[in-house]
């Protein structure tokens, strides 16, 4: 029997948890057959065989769904040019599932010249799907008649878009509100304050107002004589030249109606954060609609707008008002990927960008659309402006540390269409009007996701003829890490992470 024991493996038979059956062969049918042995396995044992077949039910199952194809017949929302990474529009990510990237490898130097790119699965803005499946029209929503046959006449604005169609009535009844689109006062930069004055102008010159605006680097004196000019019922302003005019008493906001903090989020970088709130503490705001109505003593309405509403937006407003008196407006796209504009990333080396930059710039047909084509700081623009200038490609540069009288004359040049390429800081992605620009080279990657979704904002907007492209050029280690951000959320379909609206809706 010894030497049949050694001989001869056990056959095992799994007989209860923590137990198993064994059970030895007979050496020839003359032998009496052996009883059957149980042997139970420690605790420790169990749970270590259970981890081991977890493990292997794990990768079995992440086997499995890499086989499974994201792709379906039809319509791709992801496009790259390995298959198996694709995914079409057919295709749902599960909220807790962690997809395969294609910019999972991309901070290793062997995937230069990879790409994805994410389709346009829209053909048309979700603004203009909105209204067409609207009758609503301004007078409807309370707008005075004189202002809605400007905006027709001038602008050939007849129907309000999906957000206006939530604001104007919430800001008629006097409540305070935060309110974000995905296209996109205080103005953050002397461009955006003169194309609103001048907007402003023609529609307030119907309703007897008079419109003013004030700047940064034009002097004080210039600033004084505008606002002892005469009465002042409408006022566009920078926080730099606001705050220098409240310093100097040159007016005071005691009286003031309404406050609009355009591209809020702009207001809120380092070197505007300070003097916006300087201004707030100065300004009597209102914590409910009464006060807004009051015909003795009114108090200020305050509304913040733009593309994209960050997180420190709430503890900035509690400081100077109840945050519960806020209504909170917002799109369904709002911090969301357009799905009607193409973007393609590109993963390249940096020596390699300039020419992959002129490639693009050639294959763009003269009679398309214009080209903004954004760096990280001015150095760059004008060391490529000099490179253009070298390859005889036509262009305007645009960037902080120019004087504003020929920052105002290098945009108007370029919205007029005089030059068709413009290449700028992140001084152009916010709120001037870019009708006429199809195509943008992020030739720098933005340096959070909130300047990506502005920059892309450049494109596809309201009255453009052109549906839009955006090209990104992905370099450094950090730049993979906001793309992997980005395509997540494309292949998801979600907003995009750390974007949050600071005040809740009620």
């Amino acid at each position: 029997m010894a030497l049949s024991f050694c001989a001869q493996r056990p056959a095992a038979f799994l007989r209860a948890p923590g137990q198993f059956l064994l059970s030895w062969p007979r050496l020839s049918s003359r032998d009496p057959p052996l009883e059957e042995t149980v042997i139970r396995i420690p605790r420790a044992w169990q749970l270590r065989l259970q981890k081991v077949e977890s493990k292997a039910a794990r990768r079995a199952r992440l086997a499995a769904a890499a086989a499974t194809p994201n792709t379906r017949a039809g319509k791709l929302l992801l496009r790259t040019r390995r298959e198996d990474l694709s995914q079409g529009t057919g295709f749902v990510v599960g909220r807790w599932e962690r997809p395969r990237l294609v910019s999972d490898g991309w901070k290793h130097r062997l995937s230069r010249g990879d790409y994805f790119q994410l389709e346009r699965t829209k053909q048309e803005l979700p603004q203009a799907r909105d209204k067409a499946n609207s009758s609503s029209s301004f007078p409807e929503l309370g707008v005075e008649p004189q202002v809605a046959a400007a905006l027709q006449d001038a602008l050939a604005i007849s129907e309000p878009t999906a957000v206006q169609k939530q604001a104007i009535p919430v800001l008629l009844g006097g409540h305070n509100a935060l309110c974000a689109a995905e296209t996109g006062s205080v103005l953050p930069s002397r461009e955006l304050a003169g194309q609103v004055r001048s907007i402003a102008s023609y529609l307030c010159v119907r309703l007897g107002l008079q419109v003013r605006e004030i700047g940064g680097g034009r002097g004080m004196a210039m600033v004084r004589r505008k606002l002892c000019s005469g009465p002042t019922d409408l006022l566009v302003t920078t926080p730099g030249a606001l705050c220098k005019a409240l310093r100097r008493r040159m007016l005071s906001l005691e009286k003031l109606c309404f406050l609009v903090l355009d591209e809020v989020d702009t207001l809120l970088d380092p070197s505007f954060v300070d003097l916006v709130e300087d201004i707030l503490q100065q300004t009597p705001f209102a914590t409910n609609s009464k006060e807004v109505n009051n015909d003795w003593d009114p108090k200020t309405q305050l509304v913040a707008m733009g593309a994209t509403l960050p997180k420190g937006l709430g503890d900035l407003l509690s400081k100077v008002t109840d945050l519960s008196s806020f209504s909170m407006l917002t799109s369904y796209y709002l911090h969301r990927l357009q799905p009607h504009v193409e973007q393609k990333f590109v993963r390249l080396k940096g020596s390699d960008k300039v020419s992959e930059l002129l490639q693009l710039l050639k294959d763009q047909n003269s009679t398309s659309g214009a080209v903004l084509i954004f760096c990280s700081g001015a150095r760059t623009v004008n060391w490529l402006g000099y490179i253009l200038d070298d390859h005889k490609v036509k262009h305007v540069r645009l960037q902080g540390q120019m004087p504003a009288a020929m920052r105002a004359d290098i945009f108007t040049r370029f919205q007029t269409g005089q030059f068709n390429i413009l290449v700028c800081t992140d001084i152009a992605s916010r709120g001037l009007d870019t009708t006429r620009v199809e195509l943008v080279v992020n030739y720098d990657f933005p340096p959070t996701l909130h300047d990506y979704l502005h920059r892309v904002g450049r494109v596809g907007r309201v009255g453009s003829k052109f549906p839009g492209t955006v090209i990104s050029f992905v370099t450094h280690k950090w730049d993979v890490d906001l793309v992997k951000k980005i395509e997540m959320a494309a292949r998801k379909r979600a907003p995009l992470p750390g974007m949050e609206a600071p005040v809740k809706k009620p």
